[in-house]
């Protein structure tokens, strides 16, 4: 039987708009054994937080997963993420608007781009949000980790967080998407 350090892992990257609240969300599922805030698909290398946030880096905020598929599957990392974005608008997500906040699946694998590729077909064909699914699949890039401040930041800055997440709207337009 192998070590825990020698246990296989696997590595998802999602990007749902503000890192610091897909975060939280991958964090307590079990078989994550970490979540890192950063900065994928565009083509300023090494950006900064400021730079992404300008929204000409070609960056999105992302969150890198690295996960045991003991434990968890890449299909449930992906049902997770879908229950917490809104796939149906471009460029946006909640209260943050820009490219550097648009939904994606990026993909390390063609095992990974085909359950993505399904994952959303059966999204729009179950047709639960009536509305065309807008989240990019595409092949990851180079992902940038965002600056020390920004890891973990919701158990950092418990109280900055909790007010912007309440203020952002993600609570309630995910209510209105996919119910309780």
């Amino acid at each position: 039987m192998p070590s825990p350090a020698e246990q296989p892992t696997d590595i998802a990257i999602f990007a749902g708009g503000c890192f610091w609240c897909m975060e939280p969300v991958f964090d307590r599922m079990d078989g994550v054994l970490a979540v890192v805030p950063g900065y994928i698909g565009g083509s300023t290398p090494d950006p900064s937080y400021r730079e992404v946030c300008s929204g000409e880096t070609g960056h999105a905020e992302a969150v890198r997963i690295v996960f045991d598929p003991a434990r968890v599957s890449y299909r449930e990392l992906l049902r997770v993420f879908w229950r917490n974005i809104d796939p149906t608008t471009r460029n946006r997500q909640f209260c943050d608007y820009g490219s550097q906040y648009r939904s994606a699946i990026f993909y390390l694998s063609e095992e990974q781009r085909l359950a993505a590729e399904e994952s959303k077909r059966e999204l729009q064909e179950s047709r639960p949000l009536n509305l065309p699914i807008v989240t990019e699949i595409v092949a990851a890039g180079e992902f940038y980790p965002a600056e020390e401040y920004h890891q973990q930041y919701y158990q950092k800055e418990p109280l900055n967080y909790q007010i912007y997440h309440a203020n952002c709207g993600r609570k309630p337009r995910l209510k209105e998407l996919w119910g309780e």
